[in-house]
Formats: C-alpha cells, structure tokens, sequence
C-alpha cells in the first residue's frame, strides 16, 4: 500500500457559510475540501488545476463520503488536511480531515472519488503517467 503526503490549508467561515440554524452547511466542508485541494495542488505538488485545463483536461468528484463529527459557526478558523489514498486508472481518491482551531477537535473526516475526464467530451480518460508521478509524493 501505497502513503502519500498529507497536506494542511487553514481557512475561515465565511458569513456566507452559516445556515438557518447558525452554523455552517453541510454542503460548504465540501467547499472547504475543494479550496484546500486547488490550493495544495498549486503550493504542493506544482500542477495547478489550469495546467490539467491547459491539456483539455478536468476533475469530476464521482462520489463524496463525509462523516459529520461537530458544527462549525460563524468566525471559526479550521485547518483541512487532505491526501491521496489511492490512484485508479482514470483517477483517484481524496481523503480528509477538517480539524477546528485553535483545539485541533476533528470537526469531520472522509473522502471523495474523482474522475479525469477530457473537457471536450466529459468522459473519463486514463491518468497520465507524469501526473501520476507528480501527485505520488
């Protein structure tokens, strides 16, 4: 089995995130997942979602598992820690883990399955090698 790096980003709740019972969607820790991946993506592994654009190429999340441990509310700050679990031919599989701060109490964990697909089509294409490679650190 494969262990690939874990990376952190902090981020904030944003007044924009609160629901109608005071603290964050659940729809927003996916949001949080995806502005820490393109930003790790960026920072980390040196291959921004506009190079994968640049070669007609694009990330579909096929399916997303969360499990909810505490609520977030308006001002908290959270660190998300995500990494690869694991590679499949046209894609792979995102773990992570959003952690409140400043007490590092796990807020909520899980994982999301993407898919490269060609832009032009939308259908799944086979990982290329060298992206592969890049994101094996």
């Amino acid at each position: 089995m494969n262990i690939y790096s874990k990376f952190e980003t902090e981020l904030s709740v944003r007044p924009d995130d609160i629901d109608f019972y005071q603290h964050v969607h659940s729809t927003r820790y996916l949001d949080y997942v995806l502005a820490a991946r393109f930003e790790q993506m960026e920072r980390f592994y040196g291959m921004p979602m506009q190079e994968f654009a640049k070669r007609g190429l694009g990330w579909f999340m096929a399916a997303a598992s969360i499990h909810f441990r505490r609520p977030l509310g308006l001002g908290d700050r959270m660190m998300v820690r995500t990494w690869i679990e694991r590679f499949t031919d046209d894609g792979c599989r995102v773990a992570f883990e959003i952690d409140k701060l400043p007490t590092a109490k796990r807020v909520c964990d899980g994982h999301c399955d993407y898919t490269l697909v060609t832009l032009a089509s939308g259908r799944a294409t086979t990982l290329p090698e060298d992206v592969k490679v890049k994101y094996s650190i």
